[in-house]
């Protein structure tokens, strides 16, 4: 790879997800990090220099959260803006998995306590693909492409 490549390859642009959550985001991170793995940081409002502007009772609420490894970054928080928590099933995350034991794996842990929407299955473009909604009420496609790693 020459000089040039390099410096485009590091200037990339990126979309992370971003997840909000009403008071639960450090349960759900944790189990993020369970099924994904990754290194996991928090940071409480008590914590931050919201503090002294918050009540009370949302020292412990989660102002910002990053759960990362080589793959991806999850960022999440419990700040909920004044319309409140409205959920929807128009943005689902997308995990694209590197072997059919890792999306087997993956599929079956962020399922746990959610709902197995699309079981994983060889989709008609030839992945092993599927579709589910965890515990937390959030849209998960798993993805794995035999071709990509084997050429």
């Amino acid at each position: 790879m020459d000089v040039v490549s390099v410096e485009i390859s590091k200037m990339e642009t990126k979309i992370n997800a971003y997840l909000t959550f009403n008071g639960n985001c450090r349960q759900a991170m944790q189990f993020y990090k369970e099924c994904l793995g990754g290194e996991l940081h928090f940071q409480t409002v008590g914590e931050s220099p919201l503090s002294s502007t918050m009540p009370v009772k949302m020292k412990e609420c989660i102002v910002h959260s990053s759960l990362k490894n080589e793959a991806f970054v999850l960022i999440a928080s419990d700040m909920v803006n004044d319309n409140g928590l409205v959920k929807g099933n128009a943005v689902s995350l997308m995990l694209n998995c590197s072997s059919e034991e890792e999306v087997n794996d993956r599929y079956a842990k962020l399922a746990s306590g959610g709902e197995a929407t699309h079981p994983l299955a060889i989709s008609h473009w030839g992945a092993l693909f599927g579709g589910l909604t965890d515990k937390y009420g959030f849209s998960w496609l798993l993805h794995f492409d035999k071709a990509v790693y084997t050429n």
